[in-house]
């Protein structure tokens, strides 16, 4: 016995600890009697080492063998041991022990269960064995659910899976709602009701999506994440309807992204969608015009699109502007460049669009009628600025023309024409007739003029001719080291597999996202076989691009502020 001990002072202050478990799963079976006795029993295990089972029986107001009766109902429990039963001596055991012997289910405790179950499971054509039977009685032992609130779960299930209905189904969703302290049958039958409404619910966005199988427990995970973000039901509707066709996953996707737009009511999601229509449409149809091909529109809507429309571009204007981006070669960056030009020269209404689109094209004819005197030259912005600059020296298409004859064989046509445009502007000659007769060849018509023009024209046309030179130098390096690429099966078989598995990857991001771990896997793959493809070969991918003699140029005579590179100083 130990020198120290509580005082009955100190005693009645202490507390008895009692665990959740008990309070969950034993009290709601176990009569009052039954509670009073363990939890008494509890407490004189830390307060009264030698109080007996009698002076427990009388206190308690319940006979010896009454006593006995309850401490042998806890002990089929697992919750205590009987070590003695006279004088009778009990043991404590923690809740949640996993000693002791197992439990016996009474059969007269459960006849009217097992009737009653069985009627459901003949109604279903369906017969469970003797083992799943006796789960489903552990199951009622060790969880306080009311016997029919079990049937009406196993009623439940019966109707939702007819023939296919498994003993697993009813226990695991018996489960769910005894995790959630659902336990009497007014709770579960509310809980039911509540799953057939999202049950129609979700059978309604399959409809809409084009999904033909029936909804599954984790499908219901969507429903829940949905809500939690606040989206009204006909919001979720509303972005099936606009997918017409794909996944819970694409799904998903689109209800994200109206969540992250704080569109949460199905009158917003519908604006918003509208919107997304408009401007996905705007993205394809310029896309189309460009040349240019979208997996993903959202990144050109969000970073183009949305800027056009907002400063007052229609998607048929947008439409007649990117055809004309086309035939300079124009990519979406730079057809934003030249929206940006337009919106600040006041060109945005659909009339203003239209007479630049028209102004523009006859520049453009005009330019392919200089390429016949000249040879082939690029479309550039620049080139017809400079045509509308000559015509606003109200020089006719004809004198245009005359100047390209005269421009044939100098290594600058461009700049040499409007060398002789400009002079014939101040010695004003307005016809061709009032041109004097040309003595010379333009290679060596150079040599005529000597103002500052022409001195400054010659020198643009020695740099760019330089520049030509060192680029076309770069350039064949690469489309050589190109070349013997193609040459090499294997290369080209794994750089097709590259190539499909890219577009595969982009494509699975907006529909199917539970394919990307493969499509990544089988990239993974194609690319290593490319990368093992070129180091037989002596290659590598950084061949493939021009290696230009002047970093900081790329061989173009112009740094990316605009400014003039100093390397052809350098080395002239």
């Amino acid at each position: 016995m130990s020198f120290a001990a509580f005082s009955k002072e100190f005693a009645s202050g202490m507390f008895t600890s009692v665990e959740n478990r008990f309070i969950t799963n034993y009290l709601p079976q176990a009569d009052g009697d039954a509670v009073r006795v363990y939890l008494y029993g509890l407490y004189l295990c830390q307060v009264a080492a030698d109080f007996d089972a009698a002076s427990c029986a009388k206190l308690l107001h319940l006979s010896e063998e009454k006593l006995v009766q309850i401490f042998s109902f806890w002990e089929e429990c697992d919750l205590v041991r009987i070590l003695s039963r006279d004088p009778l001596y009990v043991e404590y055991l923690p809740v949640n022990a996993a000693v002791g012997r197992p439990k016996t289910v009474r059969p007269e405790k459960y006849a009217a269960f097992n009737r009653e179950l069985y009627q459901i499971l003949q109604r279903a054509k369906k017969d469970f064995k003797p083992y799943e039977m006796q789960r489903i009685l552990e199951f009622l032992e060790n969880n306080p659910m009311e016997q029919q609130a079990f049937l009406l779960v196993a009623e439940y299930c019966a109707k939702k899976d007819g023939e296919k209905l498994s003993c697993a189904h009813v226990l695991n969703k018996a489960a769910k709602l005894a995790r959630e302290h659902k336990f009497t049958y007014e709770q579960v039958e509310a809980d039911l009701a509540d799953f057939h409404t999202r049950e129609r619910e979700l059978s309604r966005l399959f409809t809409l999506l084009g999904i033909y199988r029936k909804p599954q427990e984790n499908d219901y995970t969507f429903l829940e994440k949905w809500t939690s973000l606040g989206m009204e039901e006909e919001a979720v509707t509303a972005c099936a309807q606009a997918l017409g066709k794909g996944s819970l996953q694409t799904l998903d996707a689109l209800v994200s992204e109206l969540n992250e737009q704080g569109a949460h009511s199905a009158t917003e999601a519908k604006e918003y969608l509208e919107r997304r229509k408009e401007e996905t449409d705007v993205v394809y149809k310029v896309a189309r015009k460009l040349g240019v091909k979208v997996e993903n529109p959202r990144a050109y809507r969000e970073e183009y699109v949305q800027k056009w429309l907002e400063r007052g571009y229609d998607g048929e204007s947008l439409s007649n502007l990117a055809a004309l981006a086309m035939k300079l070669s124009y990519g979406f960056a730079e057809f934003d460049t030249m929206l940006d030009g337009l919106y600040s020269a006041g060109i945005v209404d659909e009339a203003s669009v239209k007479e630049y689109c028209a102004s523009r094209d006859r520049q453009l004819r005009l330019l392919q009628k200089i390429q016949a005197s000249i040879g082939v030259i690029k479309k550039t912005q620049s080139a017809l600025d400079m045509i509308a600059t000559w015509r606003s020296w109200n020089f006719s298409d004809e004198m245009i023309q005359e100047a390209a004859k005269r421009a044939a064989g100098a290594s600058a046509p461009l700049p040499y024409m409007n060398k002789l445009l400009s002079e014939w502007k101040r010695e004003g000659f307005t016809r061709t007739a009032d041109i004097p007769e040309r003595t010379a060849p333009a290679a060596a018509a150079r040599t005529e003029y000597k103002n500052e023009a022409a001195l400054s024209a010659d020198a643009r046309s020695d740099r760019e001719r330089w520049y030509a030179q060192r680029r076309a130098k770069a350039l064949a390096h690469a489309e050589k080291a190109k070349a013997i690429a193609q040459k090499d099966e294997d290369y080209v078989r794994a750089e097709s597999a590259v190539r499909k598995g890219e577009i595969e990857l982009a494509k699975a991001e907006v529909f199917s996202p539970d394919t990307l771990p493969a499509i990544r896997d089988r990239l993974a793959q194609a690319r290593q076989a490319r990368a093992a493809a070129l180091q037989r070969l002596g290659l590598s991918e950084a061949d493939f691009t021009p290696r230009y003699a002047c970093t900081k140029c790329s061989d173009t005579g112009f740094l990316p502020d605009g400014k003039m590179c100093d390397c052809y100083r350098k080395n002239g």
